[in-house]
């Protein structure tokens, strides 16, 4: 028998479902509680660390993972940052973060499992004697309402969470706020190939299991860009499982807060696309055929100097050199 013949159903209407948030948690939090007393192997995903990355990480901790991807091996972490992961779990992903931001980074951990919290906490001190320094902290919380300082953090995490929260919208407008400007997100999550029906959203094992709160990719990307990230990019993507006929994806992608100044200031600035692509268009839709000189205001001029986008555009600047005064030149050789 199919979820569809199961599933007893309490719709507003058929694309609107009414549930409580608390019920939600409550659902998620006793799913979890009960994968960090037993690991649960039908949980573990379809990826894995380096033996390198996890060496100094006890046996306990590793076996409790349930990430669908691996955010954090692909995430460029840099000495000294801070880096916040949500949905922290019994804390491989903040051990491995530790290694990679040494002594002077600082990494923190936020979860709304007590059994999961303790884990990790009781391992961060076997994790801190194999490292030589302790730079991790755990906090318990929700991902709706991050209990860290706002703009404090460069980077922030996520490895299969944000499908069990009730308010998506809310988790990433956080994540915008507690990011520093030019800071980034790295997150691993579960997409379906299309809107999910009813009779598998409001399955309690399916929730748990990651499948019932998944958004589609176009809904994913979508809030993020109301939320305010801009050069949102596909890392990788892996084919996870079918349900009911319903396909459905380990998505890994990256996006940058970029905070927009009082008012859009010319000054004679103008950015010129290398190529190779005959033109683009970036977030706000400006077009920049390549190697065309393209007037641009200050805060797009600063945009485009930083990644995503750097090395793609030459950026003139009018108080030290003529605009027309540029090289564009291809991989090979073969100059604008």
């Amino acid at each position: 028998m199919k979820l569809a013949d199961k599933a007893i159903l309490n719709t507003h209407s058929n694309r609107e479902l009414s549930f409580d948030a608390d019920r939600s948690r409550d659902v998620v939090r006793q799913f979890y509680s009960k994968a960090a007393e037993e690991p649960q192997k039908e949980l573990c995903c379809p990826t894995s660390y380096p033996t390198e990355d996890v060496s100094h990480i006890p046996q306990e901790v590793i076996d409790r993972f349930y990430g669908c991807g691996s955010p954090i091996s692909i995430a460029n972490v840099k000495e000294g940052e801070t880096v916040v992961d949500l949905g922290s779990g019994a804390g491989i992903d903040c051990f491995i973060v530790a290694k990679k931001v040494g002594p002077s980074g600082k990494v923190i951990g936020v979860d709304m499992t007590d059994r999961m919290l303790n884990i990790a906490s009781e391992s961060s001190s076997i994790v801190a004697n194999n490292l030589g320094y302790d730079v991790v902290d755990f906090r318990k919380g929700f991902l709706e309402e991050i209990p860290v300082d706002s703009k404090s953090v460069d980077l922030v995490t996520s490895n299969c969470v944000i499908n069990l929260s009730p308010d998506k919208k809310k988790v990433f407008s956080e994540m915008w706020r507690i990011l520093k400007d030019n800071g980034r997100i790295v997150i691993s999550d579960i997409v379906s190939e299309v809107e999910i029906p009813p009779h598998i959203l409001t399955n309690d094992r399916l929730l748990g299991e990651c499948i019932a709160g998944a958004l589609t990719e176009e809904q994913f990307f979508s809030y993020l860009e109301q939320a305010g990230f801009y050069g949102l990019q596909i890392l990788k993507k892996l084919y996870w499982k079918e349900v009911d006929n319903h396909r459905f994806f380990s998505l890994t992608l990256r996006g940058y807060k970029f905070e927009k100044r009082a008012g859009c200031v010319y000054i004679g600035q103008r950015a010129i696309y290398n190529g190779p692509f005959k033109a683009v268009t970036d977030d706000e839709g400006h077009l920049f055929p390549r190697c065309e000189a393209v007037e641009v205001c200050t805060d797009t001029a600063e945009k485009l100097s930083k990644p995503p986008y750097a090395g793609l555009f030459i950026i003139t600047d009018p108080t030290k050199e003529a605009p027309e005064n540029y090289s564009c030149c291809n991989d090979n050789g073969s100059c604008c």
